[in-house]
C-alpha cells in the first residue's frame, strides 16, 4: 500500500463504518414488517418446479407471468389485502449507491431500484410518499427468507434471477441487465477474475457472485454487504471484488482509486421477487413495469441515477 495513501484510507474506512451504524439505525427504524402466519410453511413450495424440471425449462430471461392487462387492483387480491393494510412492505438494499442506499442529505433510502418499488406502490395507492411504503433494509442472504416468511412483500434489491431462485420465489420481469465483473485497485496487475487464482476475492453472502470466484480457484471472501467488501479492499484484505457491474460501479465512485478490470463475466438478469403464493401480485407488478418502461419513467430513472440510458429491455414471460 502507498504510505502517502494511508491516512485518506483510514479517514474512508471511518466514514464507511459510521455510515454503516446509520444504516443499521435506519434499517431498523424502516423495518415494521412481521411474516405472514396466514399461509402455512408447507404452503411456500406450492408452485416450486421439481430440480430436474427446472433445470429442463428454467429461462431467468422469460420466466414470469403475462399481465392481464392494465395494473388493477382487483377484489379479494393481494394488492387490496396490501391496500387495506395501508402501505407496500419492501425489501431493499442500504448501501448499494445508485440502486438502494441511504442518502445521509435527506435520512431517505433512493436509487434506481427504489423508484421501481415506488411505481408500484402507486399503482397500488394512487400515490408513492413515507406512508404507503415501509422500506425494510436488508441483506443479500436475507432475500428469499424474507420473502418465503412473509416479512416483506416484494424484493427489489439488485437481485438475478437465476433457476434455482426461481424454484423458491417468482420474479417479475427483467427491468434492468447487469452482467458480472471485477473491481480492483488501480496499482493492481490483475487482468481479469481469472489473474486472481488463488487470491481472496470478496461478495456477498446470498449472492450468486461466489460461485463464479470458486471457479476460477480464487477464495472467495463472504460478507454482509458490499460497502463491506469495499472496506477489505481497501484496507489489502482482499484483491479485488466480483459481483454486477451496476453494483461495482457504485462502489467506483465512493473510491476513485479502484477500477473496472476484464470483460462480462455473465449476464445478470435483474427481476423483483415476490412469493409465489401471489401469482395475481406478479402479473400486476409486470402490468406497472409494463407502463414505467412505456412512459419514459424507466428512461428518467436510468438518466438520474446511472447516465445516459440505453432502450429498457424487452419484457418477455413464460406464460
Amino acid at each position: 500500500m502507498n504510505a502517502g495513501r494511508r491516512p485518506w484510507r483510514r479517514a474512508l474506512v471511518a466514514m464507511l463504518a459510521a455510515s454503516g451504524l446509520a444504516l443499521g439505525a435506519a434499517a431498523a427504524a424502516a423495518a415494521p414488517g412481521q411474516p405472514d402466519t396466514s399461509q402455512p410453511a408447507a404452503a411456500q413450495a406450492v408452485r416450486a418446479p421439481a430440480a430436474g424440471q427446472a433445470a429442463a425449462t428454467c429461462d431467468p430471461n422469460a420466466s414470469s407471468l403475462r399481465p392481464s392487462g392494465p395494473p388493477q387492483v382487483t377484489s379479494g387480491s393481494f394488492m387490496a389485502k396490501i391496500r387495506a393494510r395501508g402501505y407496500l412492505i419492501a425489501g431493499v438494499d442500504q448501501s448499494t449507491y445508485h440502486f438502494g442506499f441511504l442518502n445521509p442529505l435527506t435520512n431517505q433510502i433512493e436509487g434506481f431500484d427504489i423508484d421501481v418499488i415506488q411505481a408500484v406502490a402507486k399503482a397500488i395507492f394512487g400515490h408513492a410518499d413515507a406512508s404507503t411504503i415501509h422500506y425494510k433494509a436488508i441483506s443479500d442472504a436475507q432475500r428469499i427468507p424474507d420473502i418465503l416468511s412473509g416479512a416483506v412483500d416484494i424484493v427489489a434489491h439488485t437481485m438475478t434471477i437465476t433457476c434455482d431462485r426461481l424454484q423458491s420465489v417468482d420474479f417479475s420481469a427483467v427491468y434492468f441487465e447487469a452482467h458480472q465483473k471485477v473491481l480492483v485497485l488501480k496499482n493492481s496487475a490483475a487482468t481479469s477474475l481469472a489473474s486472481l487464482h488463488g487470491q481472496k476475492v470478496c461478495a456477498t453472502s446470498g449472492s450468486d457472485s461466489l460461485e463464479k470466484i470458486a471457479a476460477v480457484k480464487a477464495t472467495g471472501v463472504a460478507v454482509p454487504y458490499w460497502t463491506d467488501c469495499l472496506v477489505l479492499l481497501q484496507q489489502g484484505d482482499v484483491a479485488a471484488i466480483s459481483t454486477d457491474d451496476s453494483i461495482l460501479d457504485g462502489l467506483a465512485a465512493q473510491d476513485p482509486y479502484t477500477k473496472l478490470i476484464g470483460g462480462k463475466l455473465t449476464d445478470e438478469p435483474y427481476g423483483l421477487a415476490i412469493s409465489k403464493q401471489h401469482p395475481e401480485f406478479v402479473r400486476f407488478v409486470n402490468a406497472v413495469l409494463t407502463q414505467y418502461e412505456s412512459d419514459g419513467q424507466w428512461k428518467a430513472s436510468y438518466q438520474h441515477w446511472l447516465g445516459p440510458p440505453s432502450a429498457p429491455p424487452a419484457l418477455q414471460y413464460a406464460s
